[in-house]
């Protein structure tokens, strides 16, 4: 696998950019070429070999987006060890749990992060989080900063090491279906699950997705701002530009810093070709107007990419006309971690074939997409809607879900036998395109990351004075969804923002920031059915106002709580405006 995303390219153009570090600083890109980040590969593929690294190991990177955390997973590949990328914002607990699940023997971080002109912990968090990893043996610690974090026995100054290591380190043979690496994904319900991919159809597929569906051409420069700890980083950062013989561009910065205009900024300085990106930070940057896209020379622009959520129709409109000038192609693109790649987007297609806004449209080569009904059959015809299902096997698809097949088997192959259910909802449209509606499950979608509400709850339980909470998404106008708790405190719980504060520290500390509810309503009660199930779907329609329309409530045990919640709802809202 790393001979077809290095070798190849080093021995016919070593000198071609593999990667543009556009690192937190503007004006501060590093240029790393195709031969430099074999090198570096080796090197730490060789270093992790001389402390017991071996084939079929797990290895934990929890780095910062940089060609060092790529050179990682590269490294990874190389000696067939499988790596699990942990996104860089998950706390001690969140990162000590997919250890724990994966059984990693070591960790590969940075010493510090740099983000947004601020400095976050990396180390002290995996320091935190390997006190209760037994099966750790090392820390590999890279440096982000110049500034000295505390080093243990089993810690690893990284970069001393490579220095000292050989630059030569022949790949490891590998199976086609040999473990390539684990991510971690949210599910409906309990903890989350890692999605395994394997060698060759996932490389396969990332590279035939990043060719079609964008359009790159030889020589072209790839912009994808995800992090490398998503999905979006591995396929579109990582494995599918490097595959092409891409230059892929790292951005280790926000959208906002220093300034709303960093995106375009860069889009000028690097010459970027395609921008691949999430509508949060799209629906985010509109609000603070056109002026800092049009300070910038976008002309580089060739095809815009939206990813990680439905984009809404204000959006798209405002990438597409303010952004590229209504003169790139926009491709609203519908995919998941399961999935490996992109599954339906407006491209490939005819040449100059219709894009309709905010709409993903047409299935990728040897995608069958199906909808199904209530009582699983398929929905034939157009202008209808259903639950998205794919009828037969693509080289992307996860394999299963790391020592757990049954509950892979549970989560994507029960609910409708001989096909993959996708958790989500659709509309084919009367031209026979596909839009994407929705989870049709308690998942939402926060600034386009993936969370069981269920994960929320789990963690908000482990306060004392919260015998019961609720969790939904509602509409955000800037993360798409956000979280709305619903709380039930003991009867003599006095400081009631005190104990919202402290809901908030533990879901923080438990998950990521990101996680942290928006709003949290303290009700006497939950509106349960009388098998004691939360009916969800009643606390979504008071947090929507759509309470005239409450559905079918006989089922609720006391159907009076209804008017509890709202009242409750109702004055909430008055005090916060």
């Amino acid at each position: 696998l790393t001979v077809n995303c290095l070798d190849r390219h080093v021995e016919k153009s070593p000198n071609r950019v593999a990667l543009i570090w556009e690192r937190d600083e503007p004006g501060t890109a590093v240029h790393v070429t195709y031969r430099e980040l074999l090198d570096m590969t080796c090197r730490l593929a060789n270093t992790l070999k001389k402390y017991g690294i071996q084939k079929g190991d797990r290895v934990a990177i929890y780095m910062s987006v940089s060609p060092l955390s790529v050179a990682a997973m590269l490294a990874c590949a190389r000696i067939g060890a499988v790596h699990t990328v942990v996104f860089a914002g998950f706390s001690a607990e969140s990162l000590a749990g997919r250890i724990m699940d994966s059984g990693c023997k070591a960790v590969i971080t940075y010493n510090q992060g740099v983000r947004g002109g601020r400095i976050t912990e990396l180390k002290t968090t995996v320091d935190e989080a390997v006190k209760n990893c037994p099966s750790i043996k090392h820390v590999f610690v890279a440096q982000r900063t110049d500034n000295k974090v505390q080093m243990r026995d089993h810690d690893i100054p990284l970069e001393k090491e490579m220095a000292k290591a050989a630059s030569v380190c022949p790949p490891e043979i590998m199976d086609s279906e040999d473990m390539l690496f684990m991510l971690y994904t949210s599910g409906s319900t309990g903890k989350p699950k890692g999605i395994v991919h394997t060698q060759a159809g996932y490389l396969l597929y990332a590279a035939l997705t990043h060719k079609y569906v964008f359009d790159y051409q030889q020589g072209d420069v790839f912009g994808c701002v995800a992090d490398i700890g998503w999905i979006t980083g591995h396929s579109y950062v990582v494995y599918g530009p490097l595959c092409n013989g891409a230059t892929s561009v790292l951005f280790e910065s926000t959208p906002v810093y220093p300034d709303p205009g960093r995106y375009w900024e860069v889009v000028q300085r690097l010459k970027i070709n395609q921008f691949y990106g999430a509508p949060t930070a799209i629906r985010l940057l509109l609000n603070y107007g056109e002026e800092w896209v049009k300070k910038y020379d976008r002309s580089s622009l060739k095809t815009l990419g939206s990813v990680g959520e439905p984009i809404n129709n204000e959006a798209w409109q405002w990438f597409y006309h303010v952004v590229g000038e209504g003169r790139c192609t926009l491709v609203d693109t519908w995919w998941q971690t399961e999935t490996g790649g992109i599954c339906i987007a407006p491209r490939p297609s005819e040449e100059k074939a219709e894009i309709v806004p905010a709409m993903a449209m047409r299935p990728f080569f040897g995608i069958v997409p199906m909808l199904m009904d209530e009582n699983g059959k398929v929905v034939e015809g157009n202008d209808v809607s259903g639950a998205l299902c794919i009828a037969q096997p693509w080289p992307g698809m996860a394999r299963t879900i790391y020592g757990d097949q049954q509950r892979f088997v549970d989560a994507y192959f029960k609910a409708y036998p001989g096909y993959y259910f996708t958790g989500d909802g659709a509309y084919r449209t009367k031209k026979g395109y596909y839009q994407i509606t929705g989870r049709m499950d308690d998942v939402i979608n926060i600034s386009g990351h993936r969370l069981g509400t269920a994960e929320i709850e789990d963690a908000m339980a482990d306060h004392p004075e919260v015998p019961e909470t609720a969790v939904i998404g509602y509409p955000h106008k800037i993360k798409g969804e956000g979280a709305f708790a619903f709380i039930v405190l003991k009867e003599q719980t006095a400081h009631i923002d005190h104990v919202k504060e402290e809901l908030k520290t533990i879901v923080a500390s438990k998950i990521a920031k990101y996680a942290v509810p928006d709003h949290i309503l303290v009700v006497k009660r939950l509106p349960k059915t009388r098998s004691g199930k939360i009916m969800r779907r009643l606390l979504r329609k008071v947090v929507t106002e759509q309470s005239s329309n409450m559905g079918d409530v006989t089922t609720l045990d006391d159907p009076s709580v209804v008017k509890e919640i709202l009242d409750a709802y109702q004055k909430y809202k008055e005090k916060s405006s």
